[in-house]
C-alpha cells in the first residue's frame, strides 16, 4: 500500500484530503506540526507527502530543506499562490505545488503523476492471466507479450492500481494525459476499446453509464 504523510495543521483540511485518498486506497497519516512532520519524513516510511507551507513550529520550506536526503517526494499544497513561491517550493525539490483550494480529482491526478514519476509503489501487478511489470514496462497475457502504447500501458496501470474503482473520463485524462490537459474525452474511450481488444478484458473492464470504467476484480465476471 502506498503511504501518503499528510502535513496540514487545518484538521478540517487534513481529514477531507485523508478521505479523499482513503477512497482510492493509499494508507494517510496526518501531522500538524513543522517540527514532527520533519522527524516523520525523515523515518523514510512514506512514499510521498503533501506539506502545507505555512505550519507552527518549521514551515514547509524548512521541512522540505532538513529532510532533502531522505528520498521522499513532496508536493506543496498552499493557500500562497505567489509564483515566487511556488518557484521556490520547485527549486528546492518538490515534485509539484498545489494552490488551495483545489478539486480532489486534480489533487488524486497528480499524486499518480508524482508517483509514476517518482517509480514507487509496486513494480509487478498480475490480473487474470495478464502480468504488468512496470520497471520494463512490459505486459504479458499467458505468457506472451502484449504491445500497448505508452498511454494504454499507463491507463492500464491506473486501473490496476485502482480494481473495483469507477474512474471518471476526466481523471483519467488528468491523471494519464496531465492535468492541464484539455482534449475530449473520446480519447479515453478509445484507447479504452484497444485495451479491450489487446487484453481481452470486454468483460472485466465495464462502462459505468454517464461516468467512466471500471476494472473489476477477477472472478467477479
Amino acid at each position: 500500500m502506498i503511504r501518503i504523510l499528510i502535513v496540514e495543521d487545518d484538521p478540517n483540511i487534513a481529514r477531507t484530503i485523508e478521505v479523499t485518498l482513503s477512497l482510492v486506497g493509499y494508507g494517510c497519516e496526518i501531522c500538524g506540526e513543522g517540527n514532527e512532520a520533519a522527524a516523520l519524513l525523515e523515518s523514510g516510511r512514506f512514499d510521498l507527502c503533501l506539506l502545507d507551507v505555512m505550519l507552527p513550529g518549521a514551515d514547509g520550506f524548512e521541512i522540505a530543506e532538513r529532510t532533502a536526503g531522505c528520498g521522499t517526494p513532496i508536493i506543496f499544497l498552499t493557500a500562497k499562490g505567489d509564483i515566487m513561491d511556488k518557484v521556490k517550493g520547485l527549486r528546492m525539490g518538490a515534485e509539484d505545488y498545489i494552490v488551495k483550494p483545489f478539486e480532489a480529482m486534480e489533487l488524486l491526478a497528480r499524486i499518480e503523476v508524482v508517483l509514476r514519476r517518482c517509480d514507487k509503489g509496486e513494480s509487478a501487478f498480475d490480473y487474470l492471466d495478464i502480468h504488468v511489470d512496470t520497471k520494463k514496462h512490459a505486459v504479458t497475457k499467458a505468457g506472451v507479450r502484449v504491445d500497448l502504447t505508452p498511454k494504454e500501458f499507463d491507463v492500464l496501470l491506473l486501473f490496476l492500481q485502482n480494481i473495483d474503482v469507477a474512474i471518471s473520463r476526466e481523471r483519467l485524462l488528468a491523471a494519464v494525459w496531465g492535468y492541464e490537459y484539455y482534449g475530449e474525452t473520446r480519447t479515453v474511450d478509445i484507447h479504452i476499446q484497444q485495451i479491450r481488444k489487446k487484453l481481452d478484458l470486454k468483460q472485466h473492464l465495464v462502462t459505468i453509464p454517464k461516468l467512466g470504467y471500471r476494472l473489476e476484480r477477477a472472478g467477479k465476471a
